[in-house]
């Protein structure tokens, strides 16, 4: 049970972290890296919570096919934002 508490709050801090750096990165490639560390925290809550179908689906779009797609958008773009 305690095991469990602290690997939320572990979790849940670690992607606050991983929010505030994506928002304050003018790298848009590294604020994807980190956009892509805060679905991977978020899917450790999930887990834990036993919603392994929704974890599944969860990393499927939010790790692969969205960073995917905005890789793909920002190389037609700049790579820093102004």
């Amino acid at each position: 049970m305690i095991l469990t508490i602290l690997l939320l709050v572990f979790s849940s801090l670690l992607s606050l972290v991983f929010v505030y750096l994506a928002v304050t990165e003018k790298n848009l490639l590294k604020a994807i890296g980190f956009s892509a560390g805060q679905s991977i925290a978020y899917s450790i809550i999930l887990h834990v919570f036993a919603a392994t179908d929704i974890v599944l689906t969860y990393i499927a779009v939010s790790v692969g096919i969205y960073s995917a797609v905005l890789v793909y958008v920002i190389s037609k773009t700049e790579k820093y934002e102004v």
